[in-house]
């Protein structure tokens, strides 16, 4: 059974990427970057979403010679010029404080009016192979960003996000729900399809 290691210490993400993991045949057994060395960490310096899942990635494979999966992810906001793109976790400062960002996310965002506020969750994915090769894939999901937060599922921006075609915001939806549309569950389709052959 081939061992994979997430790079990641987000355990919101952990749970969505193993869930993931969890259809894929063979199974995978999936273990966090944290079961190497409880103390891991990197510098997500990266300028693209792609950048910081390598950082990611690397610092894991560093530590093991088994297959490692990173993400990077974050929302871009149209009128905000990208922001907060690759900043997304620590938007208002502290990494992952979510209230906060999302405060300082409707602050910059007030004055505008719904229809202006477009935007897409975006993530890369970054899997190291056993032969040490990297590869990378991409998912997307588009919509727009409300003035009022709704929802108690989901974490980091889905208070605020309506995917495209939708009248829910992430938060509304349950797992089963949020994986069929979501970035991450597209990026990862991309990558169990070029597993799997």
């Amino acid at each position: 059974m081939p061992r994979l290691y997430l790079a990641s210490n987000n355990r919101h993400k952990a749970a969505e990427l193993q869930q993931l993991l969890s259809a894929l045949k063979p199974a995978w057994t999936v273990a966090l970057a944290r079961d190497l060395d409880p103390a891991i960490a990197w510098d997500e310096s990266g300028d693209t979403f792609l950048a910081n899942a390598r950082i990611k990635a690397e610092a894991v494979r560093a530590l093991t010679k088994d297959c490692v999966l990173a993400d990077d992810s974050g929302l871009v906001v149209d009128a905000l010029g990208g922001l907060p793109g690759v900043h997304s976790s620590r938007y208002a400062g502290q990494g992952g404080d979510d209230l906060a960002n999302n405060a300082k996310l409707r602050a910059a965002t007030s004055h505008l009016e719904e229809a202006q506020l477009t935007a897409r969750f975006m993530c890369t994915l970054y899997f190291i192979d056993a032969a040490g090769e990297g590869h990378a894939f991409t998912g997307s999901c588009e919509g727009h960003l409300t003035h009022t937060p709704s929802g108690k599922h989901g974490f980091g921006y889905d208070p605020l996000f309506v995917p495209s075609g939708g009248t829910k915001t992430m938060a509304d939806m349950d797992s089963v729900e949020k994986n069929a549309i979501s970035h991450r569950s597209k990026a990862f389709d991309a990558f169990a399809r070029w597993l799997q052959g």
